[in-house]
């Protein structure tokens, strides 16, 4: 496994609603020894205006990974999730799709939108940071990620 230790921050976007599981993904992705820098918005429009970098998240990093849920207030989960993949400048980014949602329509919905992967959230708490910590460990220290523009 590679030293990320002396390497810059990685950059997490969460799009996550429910502030609870906002707080275990924190807490999970602050126990692993990769550096990250976790940002956290509790809608789709906020998703995507962190994305492009307007209003208050004019200063916004770009994300290296983005966790998104589906079920968002304003604006729903696949709605940003498309924008992402039809936006030239956005589309590499990789899209992590973490929700309850076990649906066979929502995984084939997302997948036909593109999204890297599909995790069901466990709703055993223990669980819960065991996924979180794979999905950091997998896409944080196996994947190779394109270069932030």
């Amino acid at each position: 496994m590679q030293d990320l230790s002396m390497e810059k921050p990685v950059n997490i976007l969460l799009v996550e609603d429910n502030p609870g599981d906002a707080r275990l993904a924190q807490e999970a992705l602050k126990e692993n020894k990769v550096a990250n820098s976790l940002h956290w918005v509790d809608d789709g429009v906020k998703a995507l205006e962190f994305l492009h970098r307007e209003g208050p998240y004019a200063d916004a990093p770009r994300p290296d990974v983005i966790l998104l849920d589906l079920n968002l207030p304003r604006k729903d989960g696949r709605e940003v999730l498309a924008e992402i993949k039809d936006d030239p400048d956005l589309k590499r980014i990789p899209v992590v799709v973490l929700t309850v949602s076990q649906a066979e329509e929502d995984i084939l919905k997302t997948y036909d939108l593109h999204a890297n992967c599909y995790i069901t959230k466990p709703l055993d708490l223990e669980r819960f940071l065991e996924v979180v910590q794979q999905v950091e460990n997998f896409w944080l220290t196996i994947v190779k990620l394109p270069n932030a523009q």
